[in-house]
């Protein structure tokens, strides 16, 4: 059996909200159709990969995601609770970047520290869930390749730890955009090697990578 193992963390697909809120952990949200497209265009793009072991976090629009990835290398679907998006107290509510929310008065108490967050589960966490949940799939497919299904958020927090960046950050500035690939590489129990891949860029709406300031390379190699 070979020492190296792959983790594909795939971040899911465009989802139907047409009420624009930040959805967080809630129910009932899953892909759109191009979200649906998006995730059969990551399926096709490992398709070829040696893939045993695909789970995604228990939330509709990742499981979604990570069906037709199951699917193509006919494998069961199973579920991580330590994928869920990160919680959020403005879950359910219209709140981004540029609206307007960071003046409204009764939003300031949640807004004391961003190095923690206080609007939300801590990044610390984030970091120890996203971990387990990255080593569980190691541990299931070793030898082969694995394929996680996650948010944003906690796939781009578990990057800048393993890549040693500090936690908080613009979120303007995350290089992970819909039904992208972080791809966490380990020799033996240790992540040697992150890369990053955009199979469906394609078809993301352009507005979302207009913004997008992407970290300089395409991924890093650490020492065995």
């Amino acid at each position: 059996m070979s020492d190296i193992t792959v983790v594909h963390v795939v971040r899911h697909g465009e989802v139907a909200n047409p009420d624009g809120v930040l959805y967080g952990r809630l129910p009932g949200y899953h892909l759109s159709e191009l979200g649906l497209r998006m995730a059969e265009r990551v399926a096709e793009h490992l398709a070829p990969r040696d893939i045993t072991h695909v789970v995604a976090s228990p939330l509709e629009r990742a499981r979604e995601t990570a069906a037709p990835i199951a699917e193509s290398h006919g494998l069961d679907l199973t579920t991580d609770r330590r994928l869920i998006e990160a919680g959020n107290v403005f879950q359910g509510k219209a709140f981004g970047v540029g609206d307007g929310a960071l003046r409204r008065p009764e939003n300031w108490k949640h807004l004391l520290n961003p190095f923690r967050p206080s609007w939300g589960e801590p990044y610390l966490e984030q970091v120890i869930r996203m971990m387990g949940a990255l080593d569980a799939a190691k541990d299931a497919a070793r030898g082969h390749e694995a394929v996680c299904v996650s948010h944003q958020l906690p796939i781009w927090i578990v990057r800048s730890y393993v890549e040693r960046r500090r936690l908080w950050h613009d979120p303007r500035k995350r290089q992970c955009t819909l039904a992208s690939l972080t791809t966490f590489t380990y020799q033996g129990d240790k992540i040697v090697s992150v890369g990053y891949t955009e199979p469906a860029r394609d078809l993301v709406p352009a507005h979302l990578l207009a913004g997008a300031k992407p970290v300089k390379g395409k991924g890093k190699a650490f020492g065995a």
